[in-house]
């Protein structure tokens, strides 16, 4: 009989990181700037950067960004602080079945976007290279697998790869921008550019804060990790504000300059194809392997198991065949549509933590949950459908909304429970 794969081995998928477990603020940050430097961030920054002037622009994306981090780092510090990742604080908001509900949403998200990033390789490696086209299935099916070899390993994988890869990436970008710059005309050409596209505002906003809010929401997995809750805001903060920061700014740039919102496109434009298609191997492979590990942590409260390498493995899979069949080309508009119903879900955790739980959830092991919280639940739905229908910035409608519908239930609920509290008493 094959014994249960212990909490440690699998990196608590289950149960919260015990303190001896904890890692530094220099582990975290690379972990997190690794997941933050992503390629369709970069596409997001270009269609911001063609809409705007320069000052606009930067004005922009350090607001979408700020917004991102304070957002992701509010999460952060309470993983921090209870040791658990999005999928377990999910069931004291949404209840022991009701938190299958993110897990299926988060989940599905993250897989998607790993088959878009395994396509993705396999695509642009084989037109950088000159390869045949009949390379391009297998390769996806290399790469399907390949990416999630640290994730498989666990935390200690994420943080080997992203010591090596994040300094070498942040060298590839200062190279390339130096040169972007140049082409330019230095400050003085970048401000005499004019805008080419349309973009209120408010939209620009939400394209910066949306496209990785999904991101966002699960980087509890590593910030549950932190020494301290201020270990973790400082990490998040920095991976999510000037880490996805940087990776917008780069594509508004290559935007205006090159009219090319990758920075793989951008080096091939400079002469620099060997560089770039260096720079893309390590930015997807940073990012897939947290991708799919996200997946894995979701996966194993959906199905409670702690067999974390096991569904791990088995995300891959999914994603590889997702990416081979080419699902992944109509995947994207719905997994940026998902960017307006997954806030929401960070937002009723954030309430339930502070006002619901007053900074203090019970020990996971011994709280009874009810299958359904409904005043979450409920939350959840209200914020989703105020974020989907709002003109305004719909992600941090979402969370502001769920999280104020939350606080407003609680207190409703707890009111109802006081008065049958008395009648039964009076009776």
């Amino acid at each position: 009989m094959t014994s249960q794969p212990s909490p440690r081995e699998q990196d608590y998928p289950l149960s919260p990181v015990p303190l001896d477990q904890r890692k530094s603020l220099w582990s975290m940050g690379f972990v997190l700037l690794g997941f933050t430097f992503f390629t369709a961030t970069m596409w997001a920054g270009g269609s911001v950067g063609v809409a705007f002037d320069f000052p606009t622009m930067l004005l922009v994306l350090g607001a979408g960004n700020l917004l991102l981090g304070i957002y992701a780092a509010i999460l952060g510090y309470i993983a921090a602080r209870s040791g658990l990742n999005t999928a377990l604080m999910s069931r004291f908001t949404f209840g022991e079945i009701g938190s299958k509900l993110s897990d299926v949403i988060l989940g599905f998200t993250q897989i998607g976007w790993y088959a878009w990033g395994t396509a993705t390789m396999a695509i642009l490696l084989v037109k950088l290279t000159g390869l045949p086209e009949g390379w391009t299935k297998p390769l996806m099916v290399v790469f399907g697998f390949g990416f999630c070899v640290t994730a498989f390993i666990g935390y200690r994988g994420l943080e080997v790869l992203s010591r090596f890869a994040v300094p070498a990436m942040i060298i590839l970008v200062a190279v390339s921008m130096t040169i972007a710059g140049s082409d330019a005309g230095g400050l003085a050409g970048l401000m005499s550019i004019s805008p080419s596209e349309d973009m209120t505002v408010a939209a620009a906003i939400t394209l910066v804060f949306g496209t990785f809010v999904s991101g966002g929401t699960q980087a509890t997995n590593w910030t549950r990790f932190a020494r301290s809750g201020k270990t973790a805001v400082i990490a998040t903060l920095l991976a999510f504000f000037l880490g996805n920061g940087l990776m917008t700014l780069i594509g508004a740039f290559g935007a205006l300059v090159y009219q090319q919102a990758d920075i793989v496109d951008i080096m091939v434009a400079q002469g620099l194809a060997t560089l770039g298609i260096l720079m893309l191997f390590l930015n997807l492979w940073t990012t897939q392997d947290n991708t799919v590990y996200n997946f894995a942590v979701a996966g194993c409260n959906l199905l409670r198991t702690r067999r974390r390498k096991l569904v791990t493995v088995g995300g891959a899979a999914i994603g590889t065949v997702l990416a081979v069949l080419g699902m992944y080309e109509w995947l994207i508009p719905f997994l940026v549509l998902l960017g307006t119903f997954i806030p929401p879900i960070g937002g009723v955790i954030m309430a339930s933590y502070f006002v619901g739980y007053k900074r203090e959830y019970p020990a996971l092991d011994q709280v009874s949950l009810p299958a359904f919280n409904v005043p979450g639940l409920a939350a959840y739905a209200i914020g989703s459908a105020v974020a989907y229908t709002s003109p305004w910035i719909a992600p941090i409608v979402g969370v502001v909304v769920a999280a104020g519908s939350y606080g407003i239930l609680l207190l409703v609920t707890d009111s109802v429970r006081e008065r049958r509290a008395q009648t039964s008493g009076a009776a």
